[in-house]
């Protein structure tokens, strides 16, 4: 069976992506090390300002650390649409 990887919503990705640092930076997982931040809101407040994730490496991040942050996201939408629906 043919995999669909394309977004239902596009401009979900930003806020995705917005998610991703502000949990990352409240588990103390990624620190100034993560990249890619500099298009965010709040990247300098975060600290990820003037970071670059083509020019980071982030091969010491464990996949547990990692899917934490994953999984928080999750917990976090579905709790988000539960509300709205009540």
């Amino acid at each position: 069976m043919a995999r669909n990887n394309r977004k239902v919503v596009p401009e979900s990705r930003t806020m995705l992506k917005q998610l991703q640092y502000e949990i990352a930076a409240e588990f103390g997982l990624y620190g100034s090390s993560y990249g890619g931040g500099a298009d965010t809101e709040f990247a300098s407040e975060l600290g990820f300002a003037g970071s670059s994730s083509r020019s980071q490496y982030l091969g010491h991040l464990t996949s547990r650390d990692n899917g934490s942050v994953g999984g928080e996201i999750t917990k976090r939408l579905i709790q988000q649409a539960q509300q709205s629906l009540f």
